[in-house]
């Protein structure tokens, strides 16, 4: 755009990709940025990439390490001959983002990338971090940023001697210690002779003479006009009577269809899917059980689930559809998870985890996926490093998930193990599930559901929502958890919140392609934006009786003495 902001024109067109950070090269050709690229969780690493001014995909200069770091790179910048570019590095040992790092150790360098030869090397380091590389004209010299103690301080460094100085020492903190998308402290930039920096800092902009460190405020005013709206000020009872249930889990319905099987404040409740009937206890059972993961057979008339208590640990149990008490299929306590019947009945399959942070260390050896027959018995594992077992069609073939170099995989094996084969692969995929009758897959993806083909055999697809080599549709509208099949494969469900979604399988590919002047969306399925809903009001717990905590030094903060009380 101009410099006045006029004439805007869009350089790249990323998707997904959160893209910022841009230098232009100094003969104004290319633009380099920084690409922010997310692992499994919201943080991850950058990379530099460059563009030329009439457009284009890009092109990679500086790449991630690898497909699980989490440590930020950014702020890049040509160096005036345009020979060269520096960028900013967390440089802390090992893949993983922690917040709250020591800013007094050498957190993030410095670093500068040769264009013609493609050779890294280190720029600037130290204790108390190099960031916000800011060349000087000439390319003498290099402003940066470094913290000193909880004080964040501007120095210039000159390349050729590795002389530092410390210019200014008022800036704000910056963001070394947190997460750095946007960069780890504001743009700076030098007077076109190079004798001074000028940068933001409480709020004003500044300049300050390289040589003696005089500074000065830039002053500056902005025409503008906001819109101050009233805030709004919701009234909520304190502590109620009763209140109505928002959160339900792992809905799953039946396979007829008529009941559907959820878990709200730790207990098993079926409610039927038609008719506005009341939702009813599942299980009759010690009320100190937390009743998890339900599950149904194929032939609707039992559900299998984990029961749970922090002394006994995890039980798989099974209870019939009709209600009344529930029987443990094993005698070994666990820590599980995801249990399924196989389509014939006579296999559960279940996930065995290891212990959480909260929970006991106790059977929590040896993770992986399991079978135990229905019946009773012991348990058999399947496969290490895999989650969520699951059948199709077939009694032989358990599917599972596993990860391969960050991407999330859908594979299935025969029930010792063995015969592995690939299904599906997404990079950023979070779930799979497949339909009873193997045809159809379900996945999530950015917190929502969509529905393709599954082929048969061993071949691997690439799951992506946009679609790929299979065609792939969007099911849910806005978000979707705990994705579940019934009737066979016939009808996909979801949940958002207290709200079971319901899509029929028929509508969601066409049986051709589209006309050549078919409307763009003509035949195009449209998300469901009603369900049915599974809150329930209930009776709020409230204590009863009075205890009274007696002896105690209390410190009021009455008196400048403290206001204590000895014996409160």
């Amino acid at each position: 755009m101009n410099v006045d902001g006029s004439d805007k024109r869009q350089l790249t067109k990323e998707d997904f990709r959160l893209l910022n950070q841009p230098s232009w090269s100094p003969d104004g050709r290319f633009i380099i940025a920084k690409k922010h690229f997310t692992t499994g969780r919201s943080l991850g690493t950058g990379e530099v990439w460059l563009y030329h001014v009439s457009g284009g995909g890009g092109v990679p200069l500086v790449k991630k390490a690898s497909e699980v770091l989490q440590k930020e790179l950014g702020e890049p910048i040509y160096a005036p001959d345009g020979k060269s570019l520096f960028y900013t590095k967390n440089v802390t040992p090992g893949p993983i983002f922690e917040y709250a790092q020591d800013s007094n150790t050498d957190l993030f360098n410095i670093e500068r990338y040769d264009l013609e030869t493609g050779e890294v090397s280190t720029a600037v380091s130290g204790a108390g971090g190099s960031v916000r590389p800011t060349p000087s004209p000439d390319g003498k010299k290099i402003a940066f940023v470094r913290r000193e103690r909880a004080k964040t301080k501007l120095y210039v460094r000159d390349l050729a001697s590795g002389e530092e100085r410390k210019i200014y020492d008022a800036l704000d903190e910056d963001m070394q210690e947190t997460w750095a998308v946007s960069g780890v402290y504001p743009n700076m930039a030098w007077t076109p002779d190079g004798g001074s920096v000028v940068f933001w800092a409480g709020g004003k902009i500044r300049r300050v003479n390289a040589a003696d460190g005089a500074a000065a405020e830039i002053p500056f005013h902005v025409d503008d006009t906001r819109v101050v709206i009233d805030a709004t000020h919701p009234q909520i009872e304190v502590a109620p009577d009763r209140f109505t249930t928002k959160m339900p889990r792992w809905a799953a319905v039946s396979p007829d269809g008529k009941q559907v099987v959820f878990e709200t404040l730790g207990k098993l409740w079926a409610k039927p899917v038609a008719g506005g009937g009341a939702a009813r206890r599942l299980v009759s059972s010690d009320e100190a059980e937390f009743e998890l993961f339900p599950s149904w057979s194929r032939d609707g008339k039992t559900v299998v689930f984990v029961g749970w208590t922090d002394a006994g640990l995890g039980h798989i149990r099974t209870v019939a559809a009709a209600g009344g008490a529930a029987k443990d299929v094993m005698a070994q306590p666990g820590h599980y998870a995801s249990p399924r019947f196989s389509p014939d009945g006579k296999t559960i399959v279940f996930e065995r985890q290891r212990s959480g942070g909260l929970t006991s260390s106790r059977w929590s050896q040896d993770p992986g996926v399991y079978r135990v027959a229905a019946s009773g018995g012991t348990a058999v594992r399947i496969a290490r490093g895999a989650a969520e077992p699951q059948f199709g069609a077939s009694d032989e073939r358990v599917f599972m998930l596993m990860e391969d170099k960050g991407k999330l995989q859908l594979v299935s094996t025969d029930l010792s193990g063995q015969a592995k084969h690939v299904h599906a692969t997404g990079e950023m995929v979070n779930d799979f599930q497949i339909a009873p009758d193997g045809q159809n897959v379900a996945f999530r993806q950015n917190y929502e559901a969509f529905v393709m083909p599954l082929l048969p055999g061993t071949q691997d697809v690439s799951v992506d929502e946009k679609g790929g080599p299979l065609p792939v549709t969007r099911v849910s509208g806005e978000g979707a958890e705990f994705i579940n099949w019934s009737g066979n494969g016939r009808h996909v469900h979801w949940s958002l919140g207290p709200t079971l979604f319901t899509a029929d399988t028929d509508a969601l590919y066409a049986n051709a392609p589209a006309a050549a002047d078919a409307p763009k969306d003509a035949g195009k399925f449209k998300p469901p934006e009603t369900g049915l809903s599974l809150s329930m009001e209930v009776a709020a717990d409230k204590p009863t009786g009075v205890v009274a905590l007696t002896g105690a030094r209390i410190i009021t903060m009455a008196a400048k003495d403290g206001g204590i009380i000895p014996d409160g």
